[in-house]
């Protein structure tokens, strides 16, 4: 027997299995997995009786990590459409962009959202705005299960834009079959269970969510959601709803840590955190395991795998390892992920031969929306080609090295911007840093550091040259410091390293 693959699949068992499971908790709403059930085929409903959607139309989405959002994971597939949030940073210039790219039909929308079709721009789009005009909309439809439709499991669920740091965004085209892989291969690899809470730090708004939406509904877990990212709010979260898995960028760990009430609050409940989407320093993840009470781990994926490619677990017989705990980590279950070299062999694993992580996976995007041509680079050989620098140790796991764009070449010399920062970043009054490569007559290009300081904290420029001097050879020594209050950081917590390079204002 063989049937489609789809995420609809999970909510089924969630409805089904785990009915009066409270699954939801937004603010002062929780909600049972057979009113998820339900509020998902009424929103089905109301697409395709209401709003005109058809089989693969685009549906967009403009808010944070709400319970509306949630539901649009499985109700928007229910009618059939494709799901397509959008980025609630984006400006709307950005939006209508992505709105006009995508052709999408409908758009729903949180009213702290600017309307991004004032402008008059001709686009047709049928908007509803959550809150009283979106629960109007459910209540006037039929109530009853909705039977799932018959899926192309190769069909696209979901369309994500990419952020656009080398050009206009792409979108990326995630199959059901990829999600549902995806979802499944996430689990198994992290052990996550029906016993898992799980607080949404990561905007459901980028690269799937991490999976979460999916894998957790299945297995009958708790949602905690968070429209907006607040460390204070996180760490209250955590132990008021006995959160037990916490997922963050850096930028947001580094807030959470540096929070006075992670002193005070109750953690206890915390088993792992997960920290994505940019190299970790090992003295981050030290403070992590110290502060927090918890496991931490390293992940690491993107837009176009669904996003999971690695996660740094220890091996099974063998004894936990900090070291191993900092590193990019393990391919997980379902995903081929190697280090090749600029003839495709892989390198060797020895820790110290660089190539260019490339992965083979069912989780793997079916394309970029209405871009073969990028499409077929991308895949190049039959492999994702991430534009990311790693090595291998001889145990397999992965440790980045640089994104190649981000990659600096001084005097002939490759420097690795992630080394320079886990430096800067050990200094004790250092909060955030960012290393970017600028022109150097000499030297073709040298490191400049970006860095915010910790509050009530004081260093010079000279101060942290030295530092980085006394621990870095110099050729990767920046050769300057720019003092920022805040970094620039993109809708997903990513530090701007396009933004800096803009700035060419002199050193201050």
């Amino acid at each position: 027997m063989e049937l489609p693959l789809t995420p609809l699949d999970l909510l089924t068992r969630a409805r089904r299995l785990f009915p009066d499971r409270v699954g939801v908790v937004d603010g002062s709403v929780r909600r049972t997995y057979a009113e998820l059930g339900e509020r998902c085929d009424r929103l089905a409903r109301a697409l395709g009786d209401e709003l005109g959607v058809r089989p693969g139309d685009r549906v967009a989405w403009l808010c944070g990590n709400t319970a509306e959002l949630l539901e649009a994971y499985f109700g928007v597939l229910l009618a059939g459409g494709i799901l397509l949030p959008l980025n609630i940073r984006l400006a709307p210039a950005e939006s209508r962009f992505v709105l006009g790219d995508a052709g999408a039909t409908v758009l729903f929308r949180h009213p702290d959202q600017p309307d991004p079709l004032l402008a008059g721009t001709g686009q047709e789009i049928r908007q509803v705005v959550l809150g009283h005009p979106y629960e109007a909309l459910l209540e006037r439809q039929a109530g009853g299960p909705l039977p799932v439709p018959h899926v192309d499991e190769h069909a696209p669920a979901e369309l994500f834009y990419t952020s656009g740091s080398t050009g206009t965004p792409k979108g990326v085209l995630l199959t059901h079959r990829a999600l549902y892989l995806h979802a499944i291969h996430s689990a198994l690899t992290s052990g996550i269970s029906g016993e898992d809470v799980i607080l949404h730090t990561i905007p459901l708004f980028h690269v799937n969510g991490w999976g979460t939406p999916h894998y957790l509904t299945g297995l009958g877990g708790v949602h905690v959601m968070l429209p907006r990212f607040d460390p204070g709010e996180v760490l209250r979260l955590v132990e008021a709803e006995g959160v037990t898995r916490l997922f963050a960028v850096p930028a947001m760990m580094r807030a959470v840590l540096d929070h006075p009430d992670v002193a005070t609050r109750d953690l206890s409940s915390l088993r792992q955190a997960s920290i994505g989407g940019a190299p970790t320093s090992p003295a981050m993840l030290a403070e992590v395991e110290e502060r927090l009470g918890c496991t931490c781990i390293c992940g690491y994926g993107m837009t176009e795998s669904s996003p999971t490619l690695t996660r740094s677990l220890d091996k099974p017989g063998e004894a936990p390892s900090s070291a191993r705990r900092a590193t990019t980590g393990l391919p997980i279950l379902g995903v081929d992920a190697r280090v090749l070299d600029d003839d495709d062999v892989e390198v060797p694993w020895d820790g110290v031969t660089t190539g260019e992580v490339c992965a083979r996976s069912n989780h793997v995007m079916a394309g970029y929306w209405n871009r073969p041509a990028e499409t077929a680079e991308a895949l190049r050989g039959g492999w994702l080609r991430t534009g990311d620098i790693a090595v291998v140790d001889g145990d397999g796991y992965l440790t980045l090295v640089d994104r190649k764009k981000d990659l600096i070449i001084s005097g002939g010399e490759n420097v690795s911007t992630v080394e320079v920062e886990h430096v800067l970043a050990s200094h004790p009054a250092v909060h955030e840093v960012a290393v970017v490569g600028v022109p150097d007559e000499r030297w073709g290009e040298v490191p400049r550091a970006w860095v915010a300081l910790r509050p009530g904290t004081t260093a010079t420029e000279e101060e942290l040259i030295a530092y980085t001097r006394e621990r870095l050879a110099g050729f990767k020594t920046p050769k300057s410091v720019v003092f920022l209050e805040e970094l620039p950081h993109g809708g997903t917590g990513k530090v701007m390293k396009h933004d800096l390079r803009r700035r060419h204002r002199p050193p201050t």
